[in-house]
């Protein structure tokens, strides 16, 4: 490229007589030339002596035309070299050399030469005039070259001239060798033993806290997603839901916690076999912190518990078993899955077009006495059936001991299923479980990342990718599910590709990604499909708890803490009047230490003191049921919010009654704030405001047959409501 500057650079010298229009342009010209680094229909001068007219006369110009081709050659290369570092503006840039095709001399004569101007990869030419006063007349590109973001060509040209994502990866341990293939696909750059500068995105492999020193960027872990994740705590996040929605959420089954709960459990299951002989049900017992199956088995009688013998008892979950599970080829199999919560506020959730489903190895039958410990028949976990002798690896998608979920619905389909109610079916459940995870999630992330405090982001694919074996299923699903996901989060994505029709997003999706070099790869088309809030409107109902969660935070106190102490639950009394002649500050007291006590009895591992969410909901619930005696659960609760939201409304408006807490800044208060912009405040026709406290509601207008549920005011003890639900059952 030197040899072509100095020659510029003489000309330039030459044409200082003309004016400094000329040099004002051959000085862009440079630039532009030094600049432009192979864009994908990039734009190069055509010397006069190159033209058809001078090749005319080859004593003339030949020698000039070689010069200038090796010229343009190590100007090819340069731009190579300098690929990664262009130019962010996505239009055609280009130069203009014009030269007297008569006498080889620069333009500055007053000859009336013509401009050529080749566009590469394109064949066209466009050709200009220069005045009589030596002057180039700009040449104008066309309209229809001009970028626009919503084409996929121009957006391939802005994508090739980005610098390439970097992902840490060194903490990323048991999905390493599918997220190694998803960056490299990508053509992204990865980290594998960290780096002091700040990266992009960092994948962790367990929790968000594999790296306590990251101030930027985006994590794929939320804190406190692999507590909810737990048995026990995710059992007590959906019975609190089954309290509210008792029909929404009687997917999840019948369940009991362990130890604390095995007297319960042991008296219930004795009434139902006194009352009904015949019946023998079969329970399912899962450690708290378990996974990949270890430490599951089944029992029929409450005495046959592991848990409980010994001093030292493991927390564990007991849930009815599913005796009569669907079958193909005789075998017992499961589902999985990938979601991505792309964000908690606003929250966001994708869901994977494509899943996987295991198989047992062992032929299906009835759980008895004798089948028990059947592992092979009765868990579907790949960690277990990968051991037994009747495991099948096969090449095939739809065969085998791990195929993937669409040729299940094919054979579905095949038997008559209606595979879209199906898929609906799918949805409903994946959101309705992360709105129940969702409250507590809120808690750990303000805990861990205060507002005004610097941190990174978070997402999360769940369940994890733990185990990638190099199979086509798992390249198919897993691979496609970590690079879609890294696609998603792309840091210099303005617009998600949710904000394009949807008839564009298909095209966008397949486009070359960044640093994908001059011949972009296409990748396949998203395997993610966004579901919330797509459905917001159909779930919207069902973020009551989210609504208490935000007077919870709004009453913490203290940055990072994520217990609610005496003082802050006075102060949310008091502000919210919810104390009278009936309900003295004194019966506050008391009602904060009953609860408290009793969860922390609950949580002996738990070193900090306090009142904490769940906790707090109970202590929720029970206020309302005081309130509005007459009306259903779901109502009274509702419309003490309503009571809540309306007297701090007025508080932040300057209106008397009270002032908020002095722990209370104006960050927390836009971050968790409990105005009229809370979810779950889209009216539904199980949701019936009320106007004034204690007045009585019209009856609801329901679009299902769920039945209200009339909740007693002195039963506050949520962990002791049980739903009796048999319609589902999900292994470890």
């Amino acid at each position: 490229m030197s040899d072509h500057y100095v020659k510029v650079k003489v000309q330039l010298e030459q044409m200082k007589s003309s004016g400094e229009g000329v040099e004002k342009e051959e000085a862009d010209m440079i630039e532009d030339e030094v600049l432009v680094a192979s864009p994908p229909a990039s734009v190069s001068p055509i010397p006069a002596s190159c033209t058809p007219a001078a090749q005319r006369e080859p004593s003339k110009t030949s020698v000039t035309c070689r010069n200038q081709s090796k010229s343009r050659s190590k100007l090819g290369k340069d731009e190579k070299n300098t690929g990664t570092k262009q130019d962010s503006v996505p239009a055609l840039q280009g130069t203009i050399v014009a030269s007297n095709a008569n006498s080889g001399k620069p333009v500055n004569r007053k000859d009336n030469e013509q401009q050529t101007l080749q566009i590469k990869g394109t064949g066209k030419m466009l050709q200009g005039k220069t005045e009589t006063n030596g002057n180039a007349v700009p040449i104008h590109l066309p309209e229809d070259n001009k970028v626009d973001p919503h084409n996929k060509e121009d957006a391939n040209k802005v994508a090739k001239r980005r610098k390439p994502v970097t992902v840490d990866t060194f903490k990323a341990k048991t999905s390493l060798e599918a997220l190694k293939l998803s960056i490299r696909q990508l053509k992204w750059k990865e980290f594998p033993v960290g780096r002091r500068s700040a990266c992009d995105i960092y994948w962790h492999g367990v929790s968000f806290h594999d790296n306590d020193n990251i101030i930027s960027g985006q994590v794929n872990k939320f804190p406190g997603m692999i507590e909810m994740l737990r048995k026990i705590n995710l059992t007590r996040a959906v019975r609190t839901m089954q309290e509210l929605f008792p029909e929404e959420y009687n997917f999840y089954p019948r369940s009991w916690i362990l130890p604390e709960e095995y007297q319960l459990f042991s008296t219930q299951i004795s009434l139902a076999k006194d009352g009904d002989v015949s019946q023998k049900p079969t329970f399912i017992i899962k450690p708290d912190g378990g996974s990949q199956g270890d430490g599951i088995y089944l029992i029929r009688d409450p005495g046959d518990l592991r848990v409980i013998a010994g001093s030292h008892t493991k927390q564990s979950v007991v849930q009815e078993y599913i005796h009569k599970p669907l079958l193909i080829d005789k075998l017992k199999f499961d589902i999985r899955l990938y979601v991505l919560v792309k964000s908690l506020e606003p929250l966001e959730i994708y869901i994977a077009k494509e899943g996987l489903s295991r198989f047992c190895t062992e032929p299906y039958q009835e759980p008895s006495q004798k089948n028990l410990s059947h592992v092979f028949m009765h868990l579907t976990n790949y960690s277990l059936n990968v051991q037994s002798g009747n495991f099948v690896h096969s090449d095939s998608l739809s065969s085998g001991s791990k195929r993937t979920f669409s040729s299940v619905l094919y054979r579905l389909a095949s038997k008559g299923v209606d595979i879209k109610k199906v898929w609906s079916d799918i949805i409903s459940l994946v959101i309705k479980t992360i709105i129940a995870l969702v409250p507590e999630l809120k808690v750990y992330y303000q805990a861990d990342i205060p507002p005004g405090k610097p941190g990174p982001t978070c997402f999360q694919v769940s369940p994890g990718v733990f185990e990638y074996v190099p199979s086509p299923v798992d390249e198919e699903v897993k691979v496609g599910v970590i690079r879609d996901t890294l696609r998603l989060m792309d840091p210099a994505q303005k617009k998600s590709l949710t904000s394009y029709p949807e008839h564009q997003q298909e095209e966008l999706s397949g486009s070359p990604v960044r640093g994908a070099g001059e011949e972009g790869r296409v990748l396949p088309s998203m395997c993610l499909k966004q579901v919330f809030p797509k459905y917001t409107k159909q779930f919207s109902y069902l973020r009551t708890v989210e609504r208490i969660t935000a007077l919870f935070l709004r009453f913490l106190g203290v940055k990072g803490n994520m217990r609610l102490g005496p003082t802050g639950f006075r102060t949310f009394i008091r502000n919210c009047k919810l104390s009278n002649s009936h309900f003295s500050m004194a019966t506050v007291d008391i009602l904060y230490i009953d609860v408290t006590r009793r969860w922390a009895s609950m949580l002996p591992g738990s070193r900090e003191a306090g009142m904490g969410l769940q906790a707090f909901v109970e202590a929720f619930f029970y206020l309302a049921q005081r309130r509005f005696k007459s009306l259903p659960l779901r109502e009274q609760v509702v419309s003490l919010l309503e009571v809540c939201e309306a007297q701090l409304e007025n508080q932040g408006r300057g209106d008397p009654g009270g002032a908020l807490p002095e722990d209370s800044t104006s960050s927390t208060r836009r971050s968790v704030s409990c105005g009229r912009t809370q979810p779950g405040r889209t009216v539904h026709p199980h949701h019936v405001s009320t106007s004034t406290p204690g007045q009585a509601l019209s009856a609801p207008q329901l679009c299902s047959p769920a039945t209200p549920r009339r909740a007693s005011s002195q039963d506050y003890r949520l962990h002791q409501r049980l739903r009796p639900t048999h319609k589902g059952n999900v292994e470890n």
